[in-house]
């Protein structure tokens, strides 16, 4: 189920998101960047409506997920 991120305690979407951004294997391109930069970049992600927050009941996770076509 999406969870919109507008839903979420400010607080908690920032546990979130840096959750996801400090994830082993995650790349994000050729140049390195702060966790405080990749926080604004996935936040912007979602403002702009090209990424949304899902929640798995089943194993009670959330992940991000793409929405361009």
């Amino acid at each position: 189920m999406e969870i919109p991120y507008q839903s979420l305690e400010k607080t908690t979407l920032y546990a979130l998101l840096e959750e996801f951004v400090t994830r082993d294997g995650t790349d994000y391109g050729v140049r390195e960047c702060t966790v405080e930069e990749k926080l604004k970049q996935v936040l912007r992600q979602l403002e702009l409506g090209l990424v949304g927050i899902v929640f798995d009941p089943e194993t009670q996770s959330c992940n991000l997920i793409s929405h361009r076509t």
